[in-house]
């Protein structure tokens, strides 16, 4: 049986893992923290991990890209979308008014990254409490139930709160509605979503343009558009190695078994571009009537 590392229990990306992957075929490793994750698939106690790398509304998870550009070679194996829905939970019932159980409240735990998409509901019915942020969604749920107090709540999954015991006061407290995370799976083998439909093919690479070389950026896209090659993202960051350095991410909608997709990446190598490919694989969309296998 395969072993599958993430950060979790009680979290949104345990939540979209069990979705796209089931609970039958696989073992799931739990995590406190992303580099857990990571390093636990690199020495070989879980042979995937699962990372959250972009959300619709904060965009992309910066530091979890560095560690695929800087720490570690671990192939992008798969990709899914999974609905983000946030609820709020206390460990006593609630008084039937939301207004009323967040006037109660002295201090709310969450993911930095949830209290960020829960930016309005803070500023509406919970200005008055401290904010204290932990390494995860299911962290937070379990450290509400571990204090034990009626002012304490946590914003995290609503399985999060069954997991814990936890009374839910309120769901769908995220400041948009149409909030969907973008998860991968990294690993050193291929690997086909069991009984799911591929609605893309893609490649993510990792480029770096030759210094001192006037128009290279324009010069790669040029070499994908007259090849009519989609790219559904292209973002920089910096190499950390010198000032004014940067990588860029681009994430293209082909597949490197396609003809055109190894021709354009030679062309961009010839101008003095290094590349590396992070990853050509499937990507899935979602589907809530999907059944577990």
């Amino acid at each position: 049986m395969k072993r599958i590392a993430l950060l979790g229990p009680g979290t949104f990306t345990e939540e979209s893992a069990h979705h796209f992957l089931g609970t039958a075929q696989f073992q799931y490793l739990n995590c406190k923290m992303i580099d857990d994750v990571f390093m636990s698939t690199v020495n070989g106690e879980a042979d995937y991990g699962v990372i959250p790398i972009e959300n619709t509304f904060d965009g992309s998870v910066r530091l979890h890209l560095d560690w695929l550009a800087n720490e570690m070679e671990l192939p992008i194996q798969a990709e899914w979308v999974y609905p983000i829905s946030i609820s709020l939970h206390g460990i006593r019932e609630s008084e039937g008014s939301l207004a009323v159980d967040c006037a109660s409240l002295t201090k709310v735990v969450s993911h930095s990254v949830t209290l960020t998409q829960c930016r309005q509901f803070l500023h509406d019915y919970l200005p008055h409490v401290e904010l204290e942020q932990v390494g995860s969604n299911g962290e937070a749920a379990r450290l509400v139930k571990q204090l034990g107090r009626p002012d304490v709540a946590a914003l995290s999954p609503l399985s999060a709160g069954a997991m814990y015991g936890l009374h839910t006061w309120a769901q769908g407290v995220q400041d948009h509605e149409n909030n969907f995370t973008r998860f991968v799976l990294v690993g050193r083998e291929p690997m086909q979503l069991p009984n799911r439909e591929v609605s893309a093919d893609k490649t993510t690479i990792l480029v770096t343009l030759p210094e001192d070389y006037p128009g290279a950026l324009h010069q790669l896209l040029s070499a994908f558009a007259w090849r009519r090659i989609n790219l559904s993202k292209i973002e920089s960051r910096p190499t950390k190695k010198k000032l004014g350095t940067y990588y860029f991410f681009i994430d293209i909608q082909a597949s490197m078994d396609s003809i055109l997709l190894p021709a354009a990446l030679q062309e961009i190598e010839a101008i003095g571009c290094q590349v590396r490919v992070l990853g050509s694989y499937p990507a899935y969309e979602y589907q809530p009537a999907w059944s577990q296998p």
